[in-house]
């Protein structure tokens, strides 16, 4: 019997595969939570996942900061009000009135909140980050998808809170100066995992169709071959049920 090649041996089950697709395509951003807590055991392991992230010259420049008491939430969520009347000037009616009506947090109704931070100074030289400084930042970026995914797996939601001004939560959190709050997390068991994206639900903002955002050899159309044709048709075909 032939042995199996690479791509054979090392890809996941059909099974597997479902599993992590489903768990890509049917993550939202979670806003309403029920009041259950989370298992020590499901945040340990969510928090593990994020900590196994991907990140450039393996600097690991992030911390997790969990927050459950309700004072210190109470403080985060009263910045947020401000912040989030604040940036309602930017918008003309009806269009403010829009804004203001959605639900943009979980803060204080979320079992637990997770600040997940970025330490530039992790490591003194860092392999690959010559080049782009902000390569620790992308890499945090990592850890909360890592996060986000684990964390719809084990069927508890996610809500990223971005209407913060980094220097209030950092002095609320005691961050230090030099470390960078990327992104304040609720986490919680949803009332429910909705369909579509919420803010699509609501009108405010559709998915971009993924074949304009697509470029070949180059920004500008690149080969003429048609190298491309074949992948270019699997993209515009819809995914199946057995993937979202």
């Amino acid at each position: 019997m032939a042995s199996k090649s690479p791509v054979q041996k090392d890809g996941f089950t059909a099974e597997e595969q479902r599993g992590l697709y489903r768990a890509i395509y049917s993550r939202r951003d979670i806003r309403t939570f029920r009041s259950d807590p989370i298992p020590p055991e499901v945040l340990a392991r969510i928090i593990r996942a994020a900590h196994h992230g991907p990140s450039v010259g393996f600097m690991q420049p992030w911390d997790f900061i969990m927050v459950r008491d309700m004072n210190v939430r109470r403080k985060v969520k009263d910045l947020f009000d401000r912040e989030r009347q604040a940036a309602s000037s930017f918008f003309d009616e009806p269009r403010r009135s829009h804004y203001l009506s959605l639900k943009l947090e979980g803060i204080l109704e979320s079992a637990v909140n997770v600040c997940v931070t970025c330490d530039p100074t992790r490591a003194e030289v860092v392999l690959g980050r010559n080049s782009i400084q902000e390569t620790d930042l992308y890499s945090t970026c990592c850890a909360v998808q890592n996060l986000w995914l684990a964390a719809r797996a084990e069927g508890v939601g996610v809500g990223w809170v971005s209407i913060l001004k980094q220097p209030q939560l950092r002095q609320i959190l005691g961050v230090p100066h030099h470390v960078i709050p990327v992104a304040y997390l609720c986490l919680g068991y949803p009332v429910e995992f909705p369909p579509e994206p919420v803010l699509q639900t609501a009108g405010w903002r559709g998915r971009m169709e993924l074949e304009g955002l697509v470029h070949f050899d180059g920004w500008e159309e690149g080969s003429e071959s048609g190298a491309w044709e074949g992948f270019k048709a699997a993209l515009s075909e819809e995914a199946g049920p057995e993937r979202a």
